[in-house]
This record gives structure tokens, C-alpha cells and sequence, in this order.
């Protein structure tokens, strides 16, 4: 069983009041969405510009790491468009009848949400192209020779499709989008400000060293830091007297074992093995996961993109390689 990790980007399962929490944190509307700001000027445009024409705002394509605001964007474009949104993913539509069944049920200026857009299969995906270009779907009834198509016509929609993984995408659904925008980092100060509304939102009191501290060690991604946050006001609840302060904070981050930079264990033991194991020299992604005993998929699209963004790992034409930057946070010489 895979050990949980605080600083995990990937959306949790977690109880019904931890999920009815997370769904209260996240802005409705583009003014209580902090960050992103050239992607929110694109789409305000567009979806200004669509209300004006009274026709739905076009396809959008958003990409980019994982919690960064992929699906709270789509359920801003929402409210902002006055519009029901169906919210679904590529795994969870086995079958081009399934996407029918859905595409049927939506009504004109509905949204249809599709995360992890790139796991859809390509029967479905065939079944999507005429849907998202002529709004018809086609369909076959019957089997052998007695079976035909028939085109129904479908109402105007919109769809918003995630992924982590846009390279994934088939080039014939990517070029179907009409607008395509990838979610950036978020500094520091974002983050911030981020941890100050959640922790108001949760009626939790919250000082401003504790917010800064707080924000550092949250790899620039609002998921980990709503997630931190709350860990945060737990310890604060039991060990305080709930004031979110810097003796609570560092008392929960040193309990976490989330250091100043944001590395859990499994990102120190990963750097820590390719250093002991091979020092200066590059070494390849299979190698690293033989070695940390993570998948490679795991180490690709969770622990690499964060070690890459703030340098203490980098990719070189023979393999990964930890930079002196690296070497030195670890306390470890690099020879």
C-alpha cells in the first residue's frame, strides 16, 4: 500500500466532510481567483465576447501540472458563463456509449468537463471530434448487416478538457480546441494570499509569518497548500489553542517532514539515492525508480516537475542528474 504523501499533488479520496471542505475553498469567480492572471485575461475576453454573441464559449484545452487549478478553473468559466457543468474523466468513459449517454443529457450552453483528457480511449475520441466540431453525433444502431448510422444533432456546447500530459493528446482532438492554455507555478506571494483566504474561509486565524512559512513550503501549487493548512489547524486545534502561529506551524512542518524548500522524504530519498549511487554523473529514469522503488510514471509526473522547477534536478541527454544545488540542500558533497 503506497504511503501517503502531504505534499502529493494528486487529488485525495478522501472522507465526504474532507471533500465538502476542498469544494468550499475553491473560488467561483474569476475575482476570488488568485493567480493565473494572463490565463484569466484570455478568458474573460472570450467569454465576454461569447455572452455578447449569446453562443457558447469555445473548446479550451488547459494543461499544465497537477493542482494547479485545472478543474476550480473550469467550474470558475462556469459561473462565470451562467452555465451547468457535467464534470467527468478520460478513464471513467470506458466506452463510446458512455460519451453518448452524456452528450445526450447536456442542454444548450452546458459545459462538459473532462479531466485527465489524454486517458480518453480512441473510440471515444472519435466519437468527440464530431461532436465538439458539428455538435452531431453519430451513432451505430444494430449489428452486422443490418446495422446503420444514424447522426443525431446535439445541442451547442462546450468543452473544457485537463491534462497533465498534453504531448499525449491525438493531434486530430487537440486541434479541436479552440483556445489552449497551460497553468503556471505560482509565486510565493500568490500562494500567500491563497493560504490567508483559505484559512479565513475555514475561520481559522492565521498570522503572517505563519502564512510566508507556510507558502515556502508549499511547491508554489494551492492544492499542497490548502492541504498543508489544514494539517496545520489540526496541530494548532490539539496542541494550542487553534491560532495558526509560527510555534504551531513549525511544530506541524517538523512533524510533516516537510523541510524549508517543500521536499517530503520520498523527494530527499530520490535525490539522496541518485547522489549515493552515482554522484555527478546522469542516470536514467527506470534506474531511479529500480532505486527509490517508486514507478516511473509517479517520479515523472509528481516529484520531477517541482525538483526541475526550483533546480535541484535537471534533465540531461543521458538521464536525470542532481544539480550542486541539489547536493548541497542535502548536506551531501557532490564530488
Amino acid at each position: 500500500m503506497a504511503i501517503e504523501r502531504i505534499v502529493d499533488t494528486s487529488a485525495h479520496d478522501d472522507d465526504n466532510d474532507e471533500q465538502q471542505i476542498e469544494v468550499t475553498l475553491r473560488p467561483q469567480r474569476f475575482s476570488e481567483y488568485v493567480g493565473q492572471e494572463r490565463l484569466k485575461k484570455n478568458l474573460q475576453l472570450a467569454i465576454t465576447a461569447a455572452k455578447k454573441r449569446s453562443e457558447p464559449v469555445d473548446h479550451i484545452l488547459m494543461y499544465g501540472p497537477p493542482g494547479l487549478g485545472k478543474t476550480t478553473m473550469a467550474t470558475v468559466i462556469a459561473n462565470e458563463m451562467g452555465a451547468n457543468i457535467r464534470v467527468t474523466s478520460g478513464p471513467a468513459i470506458e466506452r463510446a456509449g458512455d460519451l453518448a449517454s452524456i452528450l445526450t443529457n447536456l442542454a444548450d450552453g452546458d459545459i462538459l468537463f473532462i479531466d485527465e483528457i489524454h486517458r480518453l480511449h480512441r473510440s471515444v475520441e472519435e466519437v468527440l471530434y464530431s461532436a465538439m466540431e458539428d455538435f452531431k453525433l453519430d451513432i451505430v444502431i444494430g449489428k452486422g448487416p443490418a446495422a446503420r448510422s444514424v447522426r443525431l444533432d446535439l445541442p451547442k456546447f462546450t468543452v473544457i478538457g485537463a491534462t497533465t500530459r498534453a504531448g499525449s493528446l491525438a493531434a486530430p482532438l487537440r486541434d479541436r480546441f479552440g483556445l489552449t492554455h497551460r497553468l503556471e507555478f505560482y509565486s510565493e506571494k500568490e500562494i500567500k494570499q491563497i493560504i490567508i483566504r483559505a484559512a479565513k474561509l475555514l475561520e481559522s486565524e492565521i498570522d503572517e509569518k505563519a502564512a510566508i512559512t507556510l507558502a515556502g513550503r508549499s511547491r508554489l501549487t494551492p492544492r499542497i497548500a490548502n492541504r498543508l493548512l489544514k494539517r496545520v489547524r489540526d496541530y494548532a486545534d490539539v496542541n494550542g489553542d487553534g491560532v495558526i502561529d509560527m510555534v504551531t506551524t513549525s511544530g506541524a512542518l517538523k512533524m510533516l517532514e516537510v523541510d524549508e524548500l517543500g521536499l517530503d522524504p520520498a523527494d530527499r530519498r530520490l535525490l539522496g539515492s541518485i547522489l549515493d549511487h552515482y554522484g555527478h554523473r546522469p542516470v536514467g529514469l527506470n534506474t531511479i525508480a529500480a532505486l527509490t522503488g517508486d514507478e516511473m510514471t509517479t517520479i515523472e509526473d509528481f516529484q520531477e516537475p517541482y525538483l526541475l522547477q526550483i533546480g535541484l534536478l535537471e534533465r540531461t541527454p543521458r538521464g536525470r542528474q542532481v544539480t550542486t544545488k541539489g547536493a548541497n540542500h542535502l548536506g551531501k558533497d557532490q564530488q
